[in-house]
């Protein structure tokens, strides 16, 4: 896994870029319990929350885009990732 790869589950119809990767990250991508790839070709749909399409999400020292939806979940080794929230802007008084 590189930083600006774009992977594909084999799950479902989930894909994602990989924006940022850490020191700590240990272990494949993981979508729906199964290892994310380059050239994947989903298989099964599988069960679990929802990818939503253009939102980031980052944990176990992951962080992803994702470029098209999917089941998910998303997760690396044990760490499932989460959702990241937006910044507030500050306030221009």
């Amino acid at each position: 896994m590189n930083v600006g790869e774009r992977l594909k589950s084999a799950v479902c119809t989930a894909e994602v870029i990989v924006v940022r990767i850490d020191d700590g990250a240990t272990g494949p991508l993981l979508c729906g319990g199964e290892p994310m790839s380059a050239d994947a070709a989903p298989a099964a749909p599988a069960q679990g929350g929802e990818l939503l399409m253009g939102k980031r999400y980052s944990g176990g020292g992951v962080e992803v885009v994702v470029v098209r939806g999917g089941a998910g979940p998303l997760a690396v080794g044990d760490e499932v990732l989460s959702q990241k929230q937006a910044k507030p802007l500050p306030s221009s008084d």
